[in-house]
């Protein structure tokens, strides 16, 4: 079949890039440039349609799913729906306890938001690392493909970037899921990367289906402590090669990277490190700009996820208050996704001057329009509780700045 890219290669404006565009309120033959080139992609589940990339609003993904340690179907049910109401741009089902297949038909079947998957989760879920095989890895992954995801990260490791990777060197050594099971299978069985052996074989099925590739972050930091080394740079190398291939194969890419633990004041200059080497869009987990703030995380993330979106990060995936202790509940969810919709805000407002609804509020504050405020904020029923019951706030109660100044 041809993809989007195929499509505009022949003159064409498919129908999910001119929705995007009229979303974004850019023109569509921007769009099918930038997508040309490689730093935009449109990736699709049915009608909905989400641009990530150059020129577009940084979007917000939503991790949910499984683990071998908690299985309740219901509460990733809920999730998925709550992140459909507050907002989230994709969600990646990471499940790896339990019926997994039923676990993402579930999900499937819960919300219309485009859905990411990392194959290699369910086949060492379900294969175990000492029995499983490349086939198990790469049949997964055509498995997913078949059933309608949107996305699928791989991990692009290979042996010689091992090489590179100095545990002595970190304080917390590899903290990447996808990557350490890549990287162990690789080292358990004493062969190369599936992925890698096989990157034509991921292509086909990217394009046979035409799902967007995302290239995961084996190398990021654990802690700000671990800063950027050889492995990193390694990956960012690799993970660039990779993604020319893909767009020169007609597949839309994504690069995962500069994300994990990263000190504030280094999160820009990491940023354009990437961003000086690539045009493909940036998708950044995180990143943590400090390690104390155990139980909220989600703040912490925010803070660093306002900064990365600043420096020209495109896509951010967001962290909960459970980040380092457990799986999020649906409520943590929630607290996580709207911290991260005020990231990507931000960091809109600088990147783009993206601030009309900001001014929108700050009239409503001056007319003292508290329901005008309500009206305008990422979750109103919340603000609405928080809110006092009559028309005086008792905050300031009759010392309203703004309602003294306007009588006099």
């Amino acid at each position: 079949m041809s993809t989007l890219i195929d499509e505009i290669r022949n003159g064409v404006v498919p129908l999910p890039v001119a929705r995007v565009a009229r979303d974004e309120g850019i023109d569509p033959g921007q769009l099918c440039r930038s997508i040309t080139e490689g730093s935009a992609v449109v990736m699709q589940r049915g009608e909905r349609c989400t641009g990530i990339g150059r020129g577009l609003a940084t979007k917000i993904n939503v991790n949910l799913g499984t683990s071998t340690g908690k299985i309740s179907v219901d509460d990733e049910i809920r999730k998925a729906q709550i992140a459909e109401h507050f907002g989230a741009h994709t969600i990646s089902d990471l499940s790896m306890g339990g019926d997994i297949s039923l676990i993402r038909k579930n999900i499937f079947t819960s919300t219309t938001l485009p859905i990411t998957t990392v194959p290699v989760y369910q086949a060492v879920a379900e294969h175990g690392l000492g029995d499983l095989t490349a086939e198990d890895i790469l049949s997964m992954l055509e498995l997913q493909a078949q059933e309608g995801v949107s996305s699928v990260v791989v991990h692009g490791v290979s042996r010689a970037m091992l090489g590179r990777y100095h545990k002595k060197e970190r304080v917390l050594g590899m903290v990447s899921k996808g990557g350490s099971i890549t990287s162990a299978f690789m080292l358990m069985h004493e062969c190369e990367n599936p992925f890698l052996e096989q990157f034509d074989r991921v292509l086909a099925t990217c394009r046979k289906h035409d799902i967007v590739l995302s290239l995961g972050n084996t190398a990021r930091s654990g802690c700000i402590h671990d800063l950027m080394d050889d492995f990193m740079r390694a990956e960012v190398e690799q993970n660039v090669k990779l993604a020319q291939q893909a767009q020169a194969a007609g597949v839309q890419v994504i690069v995962e990277g500069c994300g994990g633990h990263i000190r504030s004041d280094r999160i820009p200059e990491y940023i354009r490190y990437y961003k000086d080497r690539s045009v493909f869009p940036l998708f950044v987990a995180g990143p943590l700009p400090t390690d104390i703030a155990v139980g909220y995380d989600h703040i912490a993330g925010a803070c660093g996820g306002s900064a990365a979106a600043a420096a020209g990060a495109d896509y951010l995936c967001y962290i909960t208050p459970a980040e380092h202790l457990g799986l999020p509940s649906p409520e943590a969810v929630k607290e996580g996704l709207i911290a991260f919709r005020i990231a990507a805000h931000i960091g809109d407002t600088v990147k783009y001057g993206r601030d009309a609804t900001d001014r929108e509020v700050a009239l409503h504050r001056a007319a003292l329009d508290q329901e005008g405020q309500i009206r305008c904020a990422m979750d109103p029923e919340r603000a609405r509780n928080l809110a006092d019951e009559g028309e005086e706030c008792t905050m300031c109660g009759k010392f309203c700045a703004i309602k003294m100044m306007r009588d006099l």
